[in-house]
């Protein structure tokens, strides 16, 4: 196969299927060949990510992913995706061990925010994990964009619309999600919302009229994959 980039999935299998099914569908086809060539590492068994960035004694799923790196070192794709927000923790331990450019979903994102003109301040919404690690924090701050870390309060209920309800129940739970959003934009005031994290993308994908502001981290990459392998076939 000629043409083609890897995905790095996985963390979660559900996300890592939606990234797939949103490039797919917007992928614009009228045939078999009008779709995108790529190869799809669904490694659900790397350790849980904020797990061990919460606590370092735990299991380290750096290995893991260097061993799915080296498997896509032997394959050649012409870019890779890591459709894991959290993981970008370690991107700059994997994108040394590859020639092969790794997309930056976060700093992607805080491009896309920049480029909307977004002037206030902006909600950050991901995992305990990439909040500490100030994976998202850091690339926007850098584009000089005013960040709104959760409080232990919204913090605690994000856990619970990632973890205990789609990552644990596959669960959707719409009322949450918007409980959410209207918190940190009615109540605290941010002009816009990221959703740091790819289970929060799913829960974005399946819901419907959403009227809160929300930039999704996800819906970007997924956009910056199409053009990026559309511009292989030139």
């Amino acid at each position: 196969m000629e043409n083609f980039f890897s995905i790095l999935g996985g963390m979660g299998t559900m996300a890592t299927e939606s990234y797939v099914r949103i490039l797919n569908q917007r992928t614009h086809a009228h045939k078999d060949q009008d779709y995108l060539n790529y190869v799809l590492f669904n490694h659900a068994t790397v350790p849980d990510r904020t797990a061990y960035i919460l606590d370092d004694q735990l299991e380290n799923p750096v290995p893991y992913l260097l061993d799915d790196i080296a498997k896509q070192n032997l394959l050649q794709p012409a870019f890779i995706v890591l459709t894991c927000n959290t993981a970008h923790y370690f991107f700059d331990t994997l994108q040394a061990a590859t020639p092969i450019p790794i997309l930056h979903m976060p700093r992607a994102a805080a491009e896309a925010v920049k480029a909307q003109g977004i002037t206030g301040k902006v909600a950050l919404l991901g995992t305990e994990g990439s909040i500490k690690a100030g994976i998202y924090e850091k690339e926007l701050r850098d584009l000089g964009i005013d960040v709104y870390l959760p409080s232990r309060e919204i913090q605690k209920m994000v856990n619970t619309l990632i973890y205990d309800r789609i990552k644990e129940n596959g669960q959707l739970d719409q009322a949450l999600y918007f409980d959410i959003l209207e918190k940190v934009t009615k109540k605290i005031g941010c002009e816009a919302v990221v959703l740091g994290c790819t289970e929060l993308s799913l829960m974005e994908e399946f819901t419907e009229n959403n009227p809160y502001p929300v930039v999704d981290a996800q819906s970007i990459i997924v956009d910056l994959t199409i053009e990026k392998a559309l511009a292989l076939r030139v």
